[in-house]
């Protein structure tokens, strides 16, 4: 299969987009927010063009393999149309879109000019859960990826009624679609434990695995290629990881923001108040050995 591709969106040839991957609730978006607001980028979050597609191969991994050129055409037909920009491009914007391009609720109008656009991004949810269809769709793409305390993102994830609802009986396809990455379900001791997993364990199964997946494409792709954020890190020097994220995609980005709820600096460890022991225990017993080698336990 061919690595090239040429794509042509808003008059301009897409070159060295840069995507954002994580687990959810990991800091995607804080990153996101901070790549959208310098002058030269255009990058979108939640599109629903993109959410399809990537919901599509994430969860359904047979979509790509063995429909290789086809399956790409998809993805970056996906990217293509979610970044237009005109006058109509982004009113069925996601509201997070919208809010971290800085336009309120009735505010009508693109959030870039295009005379200034250079380069492509998106820090939509889910892609890490896709990352192999992506960056083979994209080569030439720059990969940042933002890990953070599976306890803190498994917190998050459970008070999530969007990212609980993909966990409903007559949702998931495990039974379906096996290995199942979206999931975290890798193996048949896995696939055998499913039913009987706690919410917080599941959670900590599609934690577990965007972790691995991180590792894998840290040891796949050449360095100038692939940056790795720490959250924790990022929430408490927001201008260093600026400084990094500047220096890998060689454009002035604004430091990351987080949530107000979580910028007091030192206490990134919110799990601790939320989470009961139970739920900590089946979240440590899933994820424990990839907390140790993050240096989390």
């Amino acid at each position: 299969m061919s690595s090239r591709y040429i794509l042509i969106v808003n008059s301009r040839k897409v070159t060295k987009p840069v995507f954002v991957l994580g687990a959810p609730h990991s800091g995607v978006a804080e990153v996101g927010q901070a790549l959208k607001l310098s002058p030269s980028f255009h990058v979108t979050i939640g599109q629903s063009a993109v959410l399809q597609a990537v919901h599509a191969f994430a969860r359904r991994p047979s979509l790509y393999h063995g429909h290789g050129t086809a399956a790409l055409s998809v993805i970056r037909d996906a990217f293509a149309q979610a970044w237009q920009v005109n006058s109509a491009s982004c009113v069925q914007c996601a509201p997070q879109c919208r809010t971290a391009a800085g336009l309120s609720a009735g505010e009508v109008g693109p959030c870039a000019d295009v005379r200034g656009l250079a380069r492509y991004g998106d820090a939509s949810p889910d892609l890490a859960y896709c990352a192999e269809e992506l960056i083979a769709a994209f080569p030439d793409a720059q990969i940042v990826q933002v890990v953070r305390d599976g306890r803190d993102v498994a917190a998050e994830m459970l008070a999530d009624p969007a990212i609980m609802s993909w966990f409903r009986p007559s949702v998931a396809n495990i039974d379906a679609e096996f290995p199942n990455p979206f999931y975290g379900v890798e193996d048949e001791v896995d696939r055998s434990s499913w039913k009987d997993a706690s919410s917080a364990g599941k959670c900590a199964l599609r934690w577990r695995w965007a972790i691995r997946q991180a590792a894998r494409l840290r040891q796949a792709t050449p360095d100038g290629q692939l940056k790795t954020l720490r959250y924790e890190d990022m929430v408490r020097s927001p201008g260093a990881a600026a400084a990094a994220l500047s220096e890998f995609t060689g454009a002035k980005i604004a430091a990351p923001v987080a949530p107000a709820n979580r910028k007091a600096r030192g206490d990134t460890a919110s799990w601790r108040r939320t989470l009961a022991i139970s739920q900590v225990a089946d979240i440590e017993k899933v994820a424990g050995e990839e907390l140790r080698r993050l240096g989390y336990l």
